[in-house]
């Protein structure tokens, strides 16, 4: 055999030849080709390990079958058997090589097509060898898929790289959850309200890939149960000042007046007061949004609520979000803009360029890779570089306000713990507030369709069959029952699945489970560490600003793109998704004019429960869209419900599944449970399990809501 190419094939090439050679002259080459019991190597009298022809047999008298009479798939030795001493040792430095050269992880059913790391290597270029020439990146099929177990450290990696992609989203939520709990100033709170939320991300991902929807999903903070606590923060100004709070008390209660004169409410009485709120609120609606994933109501969901009325709600979200995007950039717009300006260079005029990457590995050494990795990192670069002129402005005294400079947290950072533990009741019992409960729950519905959206997006980008309805009910209920233990934790908000963690898998072209697995034990541990969370928290106010400019507007822009489902040529639908987005714009806003004069039943707390509900900008808009959609007639392909939730016939479903090149089947989404209990007949009744009787290729949430449609 003659040995070229690269050095570390050359090198492969040399070994096998000696003990080719070595074999041929001991036992004839059919002994060797059978004297291996791995899996890989059932192919091996076609081609060896590294896909090189092995020597045909040699010419003589003696060979293996003169020897030793055997069928071709008995053993020429067994399991009691003892080969002689020199052939032993010779088998034995065989297995070594093998173990030294194989990955025993389930892609290396591959191993002819991919190597150690998972690229696919090229043939030997003719002259000089390019970069473009190690890496395909613009292949669609996946390197690892969903059930695929990467190395080790190239799972490590690919975890810490999801995990940088929306670390700063959780931020961003944690402080804009502070700010509306009037926790603007204590950085205490902060670091332990990031590091709850960080915790429960983690929480949430392993128990969403263990036992909910089991495809590749981070769960991170949602955004959407942000906009009842921006409404408190709009309406009632001056509900952070002790002062105020206690006069208030004074003036509206006929009982206690000496105890009320005598008391004084410290700031933090006010703050873990509106947490516990936040707490009881939450806790009930996660259990509400249990209830739909566990009982099958997503069915129910998915016959009303459509593209129209799902467009306006969640861009009155964005919309209103952006009140918290001025306040925070408002106090130095200059680093502000330089921050949003140096992510959008890098993620989108500089997107379509591969940064080279110096890598090693034992089997190619060093060398180098094209990766995107100015795109895929570009906010979180951004904030580095704002916070790093953020830091030298400081130091040259440019800055005056507290909020942009980076010494004023110092003293977060020295008193916060290294290690801290989230735990229930943390900030004090629950209590319950119904305007925020209503807000709470119309998140929910949003999270809801939001998620059932995400889980499709991820099936195709892994090249996997669509979810079916029992694994898409039991991710619901994961998510409904993670919500509640956050409140039960003092989080302030729920998690949701994050759209941009699944465009992530296409780029980087890893959908392992195993990764994504590794990432919410780093999400716990980041929760675990206080001295981390509290270094992000002294982040400049402007910084973040400049960071929830890109973050917000690629928010918007994604509730957008769900138009290409609506048919907007119809003035039906022009009409209700602006007059919905109007309204939704004009009332909170007259209802911040109006303020306190604002009297609508003469009841103090009743006219605060309404003063909220309306303040919610999503609630009227989402409410108004939901009624026009469903009462003003057109059919399924006018409201976009037909291409939004992929609803084929019977025949074109069928179709699809076969024709379409999945890489793993349906059983990705088979639930931990013991095999005996997966024929019991009890299943059939249970929503989030799948039925032994039914074919689960073919039974979706899309089909399942065809039925109900056509059946009505």
């Amino acid at each position: 055999m003659t040995c070229f190419g690269r050095s570390e094939y050359f090198d492969d090439c040399l070994i096998r030849n000696g003990l080719e050679n070595l074999l041929v002259l001991m036992s004839g080459a059919k002994m060797y080709s059978r004297s291996d019991n791995s899996a890989t190597m059932t192919l091996m009298e076609e081609k060896d390990q590294n896909g090189f022809t092995p020597h045909p047999e040699p010419e003589g008298d003696i060979t293996i079958e003169d020897e030793v009479h055997v069928t071709d798939d008995a053993l020429i030795y067994g399991v009691t058997d003892n080969p002689p001493i020199h052939l032993t040792i010779l088998f034995a430095f065989q297995k070594i090589s093998l173990f030294f050269r194989s990955d025993n992880s389930a892609t290396m059913t591959l191993m002819e097509e991919k190597d150690q790391n998972g690229f696919t290597p090229h043939p030997e270029p003719e002259g000089d060898i390019t970069i473009e020439d190690e890496v395909n990146v613009t292949d669609d099929a996946l390197i690892y898929g969903v059930t695929d177990n990467p190395p080790i450290h190239l799972t490590i990696l690919f975890a810490f790289q999801q995990a940088l992609l929306s670390l700063a989203n959780q931020l961003a939520l944690s402080i804009m959850v502070a700010e509306a709990v009037c926790g603007e100033t204590n950085g205490m709170f902060k670091t332990r309200l990031l590091s709850t939320t960080l915790f429960m991300d983690g929480i949430t991902t392993l128990m969403m890939i263990l036992f909910g929807v089991r495809l590749p999903l981070f769960q991170g903070a949602a955004f959407e149960y942000t906009v009842p606590l921006l409404a408190l923060q709009t309406l009632d100004p001056e509900r952070c000042d002790p002062q105020i709070i206690t006069e208030s008390s004074f003036y509206n209660s006929t009982l206690n007046i000496s105890i009320l004169v005598n008391r004084t409410t410290s700031a933090d009485d006010i703050l873990y007061g509106q947490v516990q709120k936040l707490e009881g609120s939450l806790m009930l609606a996660g259990f509400l949004h249990f209830l739909i994933g566990a009982t099958g109501l997503v069915g129910v969901l998915l016959r009303f609520i459509g593209p129209v009325t799902i467009v306006p709600t969640i861009l009155l979200i964005g919309l209103y979000m952006t009140r918290t995007a001025v306040k925070f950039i408002s106090y130095h717009w200059g680093i502000g803009l330089m921050t949003a300006a140096i992510s959008i260079i890098l993620s989108l005029y500089l997107g379509k360029y591969l940064l080279p990457i110096p890598v090693w590995t034992r089997k190619r050494g060093c060398h180098t890779i094209r990766y995107p990795l100015h795109q895929v990192f570009s906010i979180l670069i951004a904030i580095m570089v704002g916070w790093g002129v953020s830091g030298i402005c400081t130091a040259a005294g440019v800055l005056s306000h507290e909020k942009a400079r980076t010494d004023v947290g110092i003293d977060i950072v020295n008193n916060a713990s290294w290690f801290y533990v989230p735990h229930p009741t943390q900030f004090g019992p629950p209590s319950f507030d119904f305007s925020i409960f209503v807000g709470f729950f119309i998140a929910t519905i949003i999270s809801v369709l939001d998620s059932i959206g995400d889980y499709y997006a991820c099936a195709k980008t892994c090249h996997v069959p669509p979810p079916p309805s029992h694994a898409v009910n039991r991710g619901i209920a994961i998510e409904g029952l993670c919500t509640t233990v956050s409140g039960i934790m003092g989080a302030g908000h729920a998690t949701s699945t994050y759209g941009g963690n699944i465009g992530s898998i296409g780029i980087t072209k890893v959908g392992s489970r195993l990764v994504f697995v590794v990432l919410a034990i780093i999400y716990i541990a980041f929760g675990l560490i206080g001295k981390f969370c509290a270094v992000f928290i002294t982040i400049p106010h402007p910084v973040l600003g400049g960071a929830l400019i890109t973050m917000f507007g690629m928010f918007i822009g994604v509730v957008l793109s769900n138009l290409r489902y609506v048919c907007l040529s119809s003035t039906r639908n022009i009409a209700i998704i602006g007059t919905s987005i109007l309204i939704g714009l004009m009332v909170p806003y007259w209802t911040e004019l109006q303020g306190k004069d604002l009297v609508l039943t003469g009841n103090f707390r009743v006219d605060n429960i309404l003063k909220t509900l309306l303040g919610n900008a999503n609630l009227s808009g989402a409410l108004l869209a939901c009624f026009l959609d469903n009462t003003i007639p057109g059919t399924l392909d006018e409201r976009g419900i037909t291409s939004w939730q992929n609803i084929p016939s019977k025949t074109q479903e069928s179709e699809s599944l076969v024709t379409e090149d999945f890489k793993e089947g349906i059983e990705v989404y088979e639930p931990l449970f013991p095999q005996k209990w997966r024929n019991s007949k009890i299943l059939k009744y249970i929503p989030f399990l799948p039925d032994p009787k039914k074919k689960p290729a073919l039974e979706t949430v899309s089909s399942v809501n065809y039925e109900e449609n056509t059946r009505v």
